[in-house]
């Protein structure tokens, strides 16, 4: 590490001056070996590294209080998980920096201000290999880091690995999250094995002919038939004497009889495969899971030209909602879990919410309670929080343990694993009043136990009048609710063709809004920090919603979606990432000053009117870390025009500003300090998109 622009940071990294090896770009971090980058770490934080990596620390079959102390959770002293509410997370999919141990390359880029991690799903994927159609429990091994067995060969299973790199992160000081999912790929081994926790139905000349309780029966014969006529996946097991005695097995001992070998991939995926076609060719299939109202009621869209023949010459034809209503959608490569038993046999596709399924419930907890074991985590992110069928909203008066399974996950975790701290952030776009059929959504987000909601600020671009409206209802919110508001910069749903138009200018004051807003948690995305600006759309092995799923090649699947390349091209904005970095250095010196629990003081707040682009804020005197000095910080959310002069009122007549930071770079600072004119204090015009920071001396 003798070469790059970045070189010297390596020094102020390993003293401690810096948290993050300033000036590398991602692109060049993952370039580097592994074994370097460890090194650096080794620089840094010391034994603990090879603690991180030690075979005491990924011992799986330990219990994680057995861990050593240096890789135990950042957070596992906190009572409870109000933490997250002021954390700033970075989402980060797999696939985009290609293995575990490039993970460990990527963290190097993230100053400490990013001190939480949210991993997308990393379990191996069904149809169209979408992440959040897990065809299994297995983690995808795809994400194997042979880098990371060369350095350590007891790292030798991607569990070990998942576990080694956590560690690393928690060293690191970071938190780490992972993805709760609800549902699964419709035909995954989950629901092959466990029938029974899945909605089923019959599907005869494109019509769905029966979707009634009775179906599961027939699902249970043919997956029973259909073992005796293949046989067991493993010669010499034994067949159950009939469908009681294979249900009753445990599930690993069932999944071995159905699909074989769990190291096996090609070979599970195979009998899988066979058994959908079995299943088909009876017209049985499960229920696909939905979004939005009515939620229920399905039926198959006659326009045969929407049909999809896969690689199998398996048809699946286009399901969509019988009376749909505004976002209204059916998510037909998922299958939802079967949580509450259906009224009249499901003839109308009603659910009882008096009787749930306790056996879903139960196995949904655990295996995602295994799953944090496997990764140490801190957090989940809960898939589609949003999605709460109850048309009445939130119950008037008791609100039993089965209202919503993300709450029940969380509390599982927090109780039977002895983990308060464990926290959770929601997806949900935090949409008006009914809009999801059931009121207010932070209504229903406080009742699930949400920490943090992931809010829609990224479908917006910043200034627009909409902008403001809904930062400063998510402001008012923060001082409300218990559900606290993120202000998301970026995610992965929302870098794709469509959204170009949002990240053309406006980055640097959507990130200084993201790390000064100190009481406020944030969400960015991975590759925002070097995003090109487009005006015509690029090729998709450019944006990271395409890495959600892997429709390489020609796809008839979603051939909007369609790579050409597994590798994910990261931008080469070069003077964003320089503005970035620069605002990264700034606030990690400011943010270190002000201490971990300085609160903010509006001045100018987000105007709701969209008349007013600017804002301005100062933090709370009594929460600033001792001998902290105040600041004062503004921002022109206007992207097309200067703001000209602006009265900042609120701050003593005494106070005198001292202009310490611009996001257009030192130049564009004023010259001389600002004094109150005996009403306000005058700034001069603050440019388009612009941020400053002033000392408040």
């Amino acid at each position: 590490m003798t070469t790059g622009s970045w070189t010297p940071s390596v020094a102020d990294y390993a003293s401690g001056d810096r948290s993050f090896l300033v000036g590398l770009r991602p692109q060049d971090a993952l370039a580097l070996p592994l074994d370097r980058v460890l090194e650096v770490l080794h620089r840094r934080h010391g034994d603990a590294i090879d603690v991180a990596l030690s075979e005491e620390a990924v011992n799986l079959d330990a219990p994680l209080t057995d861990l050593p102390s240096e890789v135990r959770s950042p957070v596992a002293g906190q009572p409870d998980s109000s933490w997250l509410a002021r954390t700033n997370m970075v989402g980060v999919n797999l696939r985009t920096v290609g293995d575990l141990g490039n993970l460990v390359k990527y963290g190097l880029t993230l100053p400490a201000a990013f001190d939480a991690i949210q991993l997308l799903p990393f379990w191996e994927p069904g149809v169209v290999k979408s992440l959040y159609g897990m065809a299994s429990w297995h983690l995808d091994g795809s994400y194997f880091s042979d880098e990371l067995y060369t350095v350590a060969p007891h790292l030798d299973s991607i569990e070990r690995q998942l576990r080694a790199v956590c560690n690393l992160l928690h060293v690191t000081g970071r938190t780490v999250g992972f993805d709760v999912v609800p549902h699964t790929d419709r035909f995954a081994e989950q629901s092959l094995a466990n029938p029974h926790l899945f909605e089923w139905m019959r599907i005869e000349e494109h019509r769905i002919v029966d979707h009634t309780d009775p179906v599961l029966d027939e699902v249970v014969h043919a997956i029973v038939t259909w073992l005796n006529e293949r046989g067991p996946a493993l010669e010499g097991e034994l067949l159950p004497a009939d469908a009681e005695a294979l249900f009753h097995l445990d599930e690993d001992v069932r999944l071995r009889l159905l699909f074989g070998d769990p190291g096996d991939l090609h070979g599970r995926i195979a009998r899988r495969v066979d058994l959908i076609q079995y299943l088909k060719w009876f017209g049985l299939e499960p229920v696909p899971a939905t979004m939005a109202p009515p939620f229920r009621g399905i039926e198959i869209d006659p326009d045969r030209e929407k049909m999809v023949v896969d690689r199998y010459r398996m048809e699946w034809p286009d399901i969509v909602i019988s009376e749909p209503q505004f976002l209204s959608r059916v998510f037909s490569p998922m299958a939802r879990y079967r949580f509450y038993e259906r009224l009249d046999e499901n003839r109308d596709w009603a659910l009882d919410f008096e009787r749930p399924v306790q056996a879903a419930w139960d196995y949904v907890c655990t295996h995602y309670a295994h799953a944090r074991h496997i990764g140490n985590f801190d957090f989940m992110r809960g898939d589609m929080a949003h999605v709460q069928m109850r048309p009445d909203g939130v119950p008037a008066e008791v609100v039993d343990e089965h209202y919503d399974i993300h709450r029940a996950v969380k509390r599982h975790i927090q109780q039977a694993h002895d983990a308060p701290w464990f926290g959770y952030f929601a997806e949900a776009f935090l949409a008006g009043r009914d809009v999801f059929h059931y009121g207010e959504e932070l209504d229903h987000l406080e009742t699930a136990e949400a920490d943090v909601a992931l809010g829609d600020l990224q479908s917006y671009v910043v200034g627009d009048p909409e902008y403001l409206r809904i930062l400063r209802r998510y402001l008012d919110d923060l001082a409300t609710r218990r559900t606290a508001p993120a202000y998301t910069v970026m995610t992965a749903d929302k870098d794709d063709p469509r959204f170009d138009a949002f990240y053309r200018a406006g980055n640097e004051a959507r990130l200084m809004t993201a790390l000064l807003l100190t009481d406020m948690p944030s969400y960015v995305g991975l590759g925002f920090e070097i995003r090109d600006v487009r005006h015509e759309p690029a090729p998709n092995e450019h944006y990271t919603k395409t890495f959600v799923f892997e429709e390489l090649g020609e796809s008839n699947v979603y051939p909007s979606k369609a790579r050409f390349s597994d590798t994910f091209v990261w931008g080469t904005n070069e003077e964003l990432f320089a503005r970035v970095t620069a605002l990264r250095e700034f606030a990690e010196d400011l943010l270190t000053e002000l201490g971990d629990r300085a609160r903010t003081r509006w001045l100018l707040p987000p105007d709701a009117t969209g008349l007013r682009g600017l804002v301005a804020w100062t933090q709370e005197p009594d929460s600033l870390a001792e001998g902290a000095r105040p600041h004062l910080c503004v921002i022109n959310y206007d992207l097309d025009a200067g703001s000209g002069y602006v009265g900042i009122p609120g701050l003593p007549a005494d106070a005198v500003l001292t202009p310490v930071f611009s996001t257009l770079g030192a130049e564009a600072l004023e010259q001389g300090r600002v004094v109150h004119n005996g009403y306000f204090h005058r700034l001069e015009d603050v440019c388009a998109g612009e941020g400053r920071v002033y000392v408040i001396g």
